[in-house]
């Protein structure tokens, strides 16, 4: 099938396990493939996944090879497979604006950002560099509240001509303008803010369906989630969070039977703990009435490694953005959207999305793109 060509933003922990997992799956067997949702998706294996082009702005990994960089500080999540061999890929100096929190630089070395001094890239750098580097793809990984630089990338994207994955909670495969950009260049897009393989809020949308599918009422409800990596760091800065709040409470609104008041739901990040470092603790409550009005209420909590959370999602993602490329499909890919992520453009329960992702796979793409059209 060849290689899936992708371009990165941003080689934090979620980049390191994503890599470390296409050489992980490498060799494996189906049979010996734990923890993918697909081993192939139409012919295309998590091997064939190849970094071209990256780009990050701290100096500890600016000029050095991808393979290496994954690996330096302020990394911190669970190395699963250390013996990779170099890449050949050196990581460019990336486009700051918005992408670092004032804050980040006021903590030890081993947590913070500490900027590159080499000079940033223009837009027509970066689209220089996508198209000789022969990248299909590129991945959003900037930190939350990268509105200014996400938007620049995006940009990049569609000058350069290559399809679009949106990792993070920025509006860009959910806002119209964005969507039809991508749809008149006739490059796919997958979006936005991607869901992880067994985390908080995919947890917390499932409870929330089975409530409404057993008949129970819920009343009030809170999702607190604590973690020692940078991207929780990064979100002590609050006015950064506006997106990632409404993302994440929207992913759970949406399956509600009724949607709760304001004041009953609190989804969000909710502080830095050091010492978890890439571990996330997710506390979620639920309260509500069963027969009768009779009160009950659940508490649950989860410990997970965050970043490779993510990395088993985005190893899909990219390679459903692949298959419409090479199907010519462009626009908001729906199906790969609702099932991978938390704010697409239309929500569906998961039930629904992972039908219509595996439409979407098995060339039954249409389909689901015409059952979106009824049900939107």
């Amino acid at each position: 099938m060849g290689k899936i060509k992708i371009a990165i933003v941003g080689v934090g922990n979620c980049v390191s396990s994503l890599i470390q997992g296409i050489h992980y799956y490498r060799d494996r067997s189906p049979e010996g493939a734990i923890g993918l949702m697909h081993y192939e998706i139409n012919g295309y294996r998590p091997g064939d996944i190849e970094v071209v082009v990256a780009f990050d702005v701290d100096k500890r990994k600016v000029g050095r090879d991808v393979h290496e960089a994954i690996f330096a500080k302020p990394n911190c999540t669970t190395v699963f497979c250390p013996e990779i061999p170099k890449s050949g890929i050196t990581i460019r100096k990336g486009k700051i604006l918005d992408g670092v929190a004032s804050h980040m630089m006021d903590y030890p070395d081993d947590h913070a950002f500490a900027l590159s001094d080499k000079p940033e890239p223009t837009a027509v750098e970066v689209v220089q560099a996508l198209k000789e580097s022969g990248a299909q793809i590129l991945t959003n990984y900037l930190p939350v509240g990268s509105e200014d630089a996400t938007r620049f990338y995006a940009n990049c994207a569609l000058e350069a001509g290559v399809a679009f994955v949106n990792n993070i909670p920025v509006f860009i495969a959910s806002d119209v303008v964005w969507a039809k950009r991508f749809a008149n260049k006739n490059l796919p897009i997958i979006g936005d803010d991607i869901k992880s393989q067994m985390g908080a809020t995919i947890t917390h949308r499932i409870l929330t369906d089975l409530f409404k599918k057993r008949g129970v009422k819920l009343e009030r409800t809170y999702q607190l989630n604590t973690g020692g990596n940078t991207d929780f760091l990064n979100m002590r800065e609050r006015k950064r969070l506006a997106t990632k709040k409404k993302s994440k409470t929207e992913a759970v609104q949406a399956v509600a039977a009724r949607r709760l008041e304001d004041e009953n739901i609190h989804i969000g990040p909710s502080d830095y703990v050091p010492w978890q470092k890439d571990n996330k603790v997710c506390f979620i409550r639920m309260e509500g009435k069963l027969f009768g009005d009779v009160p009950m209420n659940l508490e649950m909590r989860l410990s997970v490694a965050d970043s490779p959370n993510s990395a088993g999602v985005a190893i899909d993602a990219i390679r459903c953005a692949k298959l419409a490329l090479d199907r010519g499909q462009s626009g908001v890919l729906e199906a790969p959207s609702a099932y991978f992520c938390k704010h697409p453009a239309r929500q569906f329960s998961d039930d629904e999305a992972f039908t219509m992702v595996e439409d979407f796979i098995n060339e039954n793409g249409r389909l689901s793109h015409n059952r979106l059209k009824k049900v939107g």
